[in-house]
């Protein structure tokens, strides 16, 4: 593999500023490794390669001009974004038929901002239909495949993010979460993501759109091969602007601050709602025996209301209201929806099954609508207590998932993996998964870091302390060089 395909973008930018390469040379090197697993994988759905060469030589030549000191944070660096986030000139479908030829007009701010700060996207990636379903499928540009193994599900929705940085095509990029869709795929191709926490990065430019409390469960962040690249990014990504109502003005800490002395790391084992494997269980023990032994404080804490973390996440949703998923679905219009599930069974509709099943599920939902009032207010509940038991010195480790990622095809196995994720979104805490090591099935392995709100660099630097002590992304053997 080329040496350049294992850096951090940090590294890359510092590499073009000081000129030990060129933009162009490490652009060129990316595009080449997409053009390698790509046909595999199929995360990148469409690609602007010419578009981000003539951007890399015109990055060069301003290179040439102006003082290294005067170049922007991630000059010359390429990078991927998630198709359900507007990228000027490129699909904006969120994998969903009837947007099928919208190509976006503008870049979501967002994009803009990394734009700005110097990055070069080379195209977009796969999503699940209007990002509802934790996967990579659509009848838009089909389905993605893990990094490590294309017979297995990449996560999602950003499962082509995590593919494409997994597999060495991309150093970072841009994804959404509002269930776990930055974590899961950054979890399953072996990566770093980050959810930050509710409100800190607009969510304007993306199909489907938010409204009202959903605009800051609905959080935009980064997933990365290195951790070093998430804080700066999270920083050229945060703050309002001006059109999300959600998004508001959080001062960020610095992760190169934090002593592992002064952090309490809290372990809830017992109380999560699924059995864990035993191979993500001793990840995760192994992970916090570590930190103790470079002076963080480990706590073993019994927290009961966790094991309803789906329930609570189902009730604070079912609260926040929004677009239901069939008008989503419908690009605005609600679509018959009993017509659509029956054409799904015999595979003539243009929707997937499990988005269908999931929206069948929505309108279920308002037969127990007491029920989940009740799971909304034990969330209050839970936000109070991890407030009081974290504060602004703790974190929270938890599993990445119940089992390593499914087989493709296995929906239901992936979904119940989401209940590990979802409920972090609905209590707003910033949450980043960091990659441990290879299982056996050589599939990655890999623990959540969460803490309170506005805490985004406690997570961020516990990520860099595991990445310096268990070596962090592993690049996969199915696409390692001849």
């Amino acid at each position: 593999m080329n040496p350049l395909l294992r850096k951090s973008g940090s590294e890359l930018a510092r590499l073009i500023r000081e000129g030990e390469c060129r933009a162009l040379e490490v652009v060129e090197c990316h595009i080449k490794r997409i053009e390698r697993v790509n046909p595999r994988l199929n995360a990148v759905v469409r690609e602007r390669f010419d578009a981000a060469r003539q951007e890399a030589v015109e990055a060069d030549r301003l290179g040439e001009m102006a003082p290294a000191a005067d170049l922007p944070p991630f000059h010359g660096v390429p990078c991927t974004i998630k198709e359900s986030c507007a990228l000027r000139g490129m699909p904006n479908s969120s994998g969903l038929v009837s947007r099928a030829g919208i190509v976006a007009e503008e870049d979501a701010p967002p994009v803009a901002r990394l734009r700005a700060a110097g990055a070069i996207p080379l195209g977009v990636t796969n999503t699940s239909e209007i990002t509802a379903w934790p996967g990579a499928n659509n009848r838009v540009y089909g389905r993605t495949g893990n990094a490590y193994d294309p017979a297995y599900q990449p996560g999602g929705s950003s499962g082509g993010e995590g593919a494409i940085i997994g597999a060495g095509g991309s150093p970072f990029g841009l994804g959404t979460d509002i269930g776990g869709s930055i974590r899961v795929p950054s979890f399953a191709n072996g990566v770093f993501g980050h959810k930050p926490s509710g409100g800190l990065v607009p969510g304007t430019g993306q199909y489907p759109t938010y409204s009202g409390r959903l605009q800051r469960f609905n959080a935009t962040g980064p997933l990365a091969r290195r951790a070093e690249d998430l804080m700066p990014l999270l920083r050229i990504l945060a703050g309002p602007d001006g059109v999300d109502q959600g998004c508001t003005a959080i001062q960020l800490g610095d992760p190169a601050g934090v002593k592992l002395e002064s952090i309490r790391v809290i372990v809830a084992e017992g109380n999560v709602p699924r059995p864990i494997g035993p191979e993500l269980r001793v990840a995760q023990q192994n992970a916090a025996y570590a930190l103790a032994r470079r002076g963080a404080r480990v706590e073993m804490r019994s927290l009961p209301r966790l094991r309803s973390a789906g329930e609570i996440y189902l009730g604070l949703m079912r609260e926040a209201g929004g677009m239901p998923i069939e008008t989503a679905l419908g690009n605005g219009e609600p679509i018959p929806l009993g017509r659509e599930l029956a054409r799904a069974m015999v595979g003539s509709s243009p929707h997937t099954l499990p988005v269908l099943l999931l929206a069948l599920f929505g309108r279920l939902e308002a037969l127990a609508a007491k029920r989940f009032a009740r799971y909304a207010e034990m969330g209050r509940e839970l936000e109070a207590e991890l407030g009081d038991l974290l504060g602004d010195d703790g974190v929270l480790l938890c599993p990445s998932a119940r089992s390593t990622p499914p087989r493709q095809g296995r929906e239901l196995a992936a979904l119940v993996n989401v209940v590990f994720t979802s409920l972090f979104n609905v209590l707003e805490m910033p949450v980043t998964q960091v990659p441990l090591g290879i299982g056996s099935r050589g599939l990655p392995l890999g623990v959540q870091v969460a803490a309170t709100h506005g805490n985004d660099h406690l997570t961020i630097a516990i990520a860099m302390e595991l990445e310096r002590l268990f070596g962090g992304w592993t690049p996969p053997a199915l696409f390692a060089e001849s």
